[in-house]
Formats: C-alpha cells, structure tokens, sequence
C-alpha cells in the first residue's frame, strides 16, 4: 500500500511515519522509488502505537521491544525449519 493509504490506516502523521521508519522500526519495500507498506507494517505501526499510548512506553523502551519481537519471530521461523528437517530426516528412515 501507498504512503498515503498506510498513513490513513495506521492513524500516523507523515513526521511520525519519517521518524519510524528513520529509527528502522518500519521498514517498507520500495516501489519505483516510493516506499511501499505490507499487511506487517500496518501490523506493527498499531503495536508501536499500542505500546506508545496505552502502556506509555517510551521511545527507548520500543526499540528494545520490537528488537526482541524480531529475534522471537526469527527464533520461531528457525524452529519450524528445524522441526520440517526433523520430519523430513525421520520420514527417510
């Protein structure tokens, strides 16, 4: 989705969106040029917002969470291959 249509989706103004994505909390593809937002980055704009407004987390604090978030989700992507290799090795036998 365009920055416009993200920008209406996600309730963010274009300062606070240029910020997010300079401090790489949002990192959008780039299409011809111009940033380009997925289903993932609408998702987590509404959770820095969630984080931000209704927990008052500050800006440190979120860098800290959507660090771990990515190493959790990168934990669980090298499990489930893991876990298929395992099936896969098992199923040879």
């Amino acid at each position: 989705m365009k920055e416009q249509e993200f920008l209406q989706h996600a309730e963010l103004d274009h300062v606070t969106l240029k910020a997010w994505i300079g401090e790489a909390w949002l990192a959008p593809s780039d299409s011809a040029g111009e940033p380009d937002f997925s289903q993932i980055d609408l998702a987590r704009a509404r959770f820095i917002l969630e984080l931000q407004r209704d927990m008052g987390v500050n800006d440190p604090g979120v860098g800290v969470i959507l660090h771990l978030l990515d190493q959790l989700h990168g934990l669980r992507r090298a499990m489930k291959e893991l876990l298929e290799a395992a099936h896969e090795t098992r199923d040879k036998v």
